[in-house]
């Protein structure tokens, strides 16, 4: 079995494997689409990584390709329907992510709550005029409603950890009923929320979920919190409520053409801005390798798990 690793992703996983698999990886950080259209043809599974996109063009490349185990929980980067076309499977990796994002979720929430981001930035500069009694006051999380759009796993998690911080939890989800929590509509959650957070998949019914209008039904001291994809969001309609300050705050790990991000962001006060690092931590990424590997040995096995296609 020929394994293609797209992405210089760390080693630990890949102790102790088969010793019929044959496993490459990119000598640079990762390999380019040239040259993944060059080698492609020769490999039976690929190992994609989230921020890279397969396109047909690739797809077609991979002849013998069987299986692309994705290295993360969003796929959007892959053409699923067209590798499903030609009989490839795509997996992904659920579980690795799940906590990592849960927790910077809510770190994101409080840094803009309690604008961390923004006095640590400022003190630097003003130093002792800084400091006042009456200055540089946020918002609290404890009694306050937190609206949780996607409440899946990653959801149910920043939940369980919103609740022990005396937080209110209402949901929106498309379909699914989770219980405990009070599902309501999307409007509803919008204007009755303090915190709202963003769980849900990028998909064409999902793109600009959360746009002009979306943002219009918040309270004036609502703060928008996105770790799920930035294309979930309208960034330029974001940007341009932020500097009318017709809501607190926002903080992003995600945005619609990263790593580019709408100019207008760099400048607020109030958004807290963060690369794409939901999973960056060296277990997190450890473990979305271990998953990786399990959903191909799964595959081989004939049991395939986390297919997505």
């Amino acid at each position: 079995m020929k394994l293609l690793v797209t992405y210089n992703i760390p080693r630990e996983p890949f102790q102790n494997l088969p010793a019929d698999w044959e496993i490459t990886f990119p000598e640079k950080e990762e390999f380019s689409k040239t040259e993944l259209l060059r080698i492609l043809p020769d490999y039976d599974i690929m190992l994609a990584i989230f921020h890279a996109p397969i396109d047909r063009e690739i797809i077609d490349a991979g002849k013998k390709l069987k299986l692309i185990s994705n290295y993360g929980v969003g796929y959007n980067n892959i053409d699923i329907t067209y590798a499903r076309e030609k009989g490839i499977a795509v997996t992904n990796t659920p579980k690795a992510v799940n906590s990592p994002t849960a927790e910077l979720a809510l770190a994101l929430m409080l840094s803009a709550a309690r604008r961390i981001t923004e006095c640590n930035q400022r003190i630097r500069i003003e130093k002792e005029s800084m400091w006042g009694t009456m200055r540089n006051l946020g918002f609290g999380l404890e009694g306050k409603t937190l609206g949780i759009i996607g409440l899946g796993n990653i959801g149910k998690n920043v939940a369980r950890k919103a609740e022990a911080f005396g937080m209110n939890i209402i949901y929106y989800n498309h379909h699914t009923e989770v219980p405990g929590y009070r599902r309501v509509e999307l409007d509803t959650l919008l204007r009755e929320s303090d915190f709202v957070t963003l769980h849900t998949p990028l998909t064409p019914a999902t793109r600009h979920l959360i746009g002009q209008r979306e943002l219009s039904l918040m309270k004036p001291t609502a703060i928008l919190v996105n770790t799920a994809r930035g294309a979930v969001v309208d960034e330029q309609a974001l940007a341009e409520v932020l500097k009318k300050r017709q809501i607190a705050g926002a903080a992003l790990d995600v945005f619609e053409d990263e790593p580019h991000i709408t100019e207008t962001l760099y400048a607020l006060e109030n958004v807290v801005l963060t690369p794409h690092i939901g999973t960056g931590t060296i277990d997190a990424r450890i473990a979305m390798g271990r998953e990786a590997l399990e959903n191909i040995r799964h595959f081989l096995a004939g049991n395939p798990t986390n297919v997505v296609n």
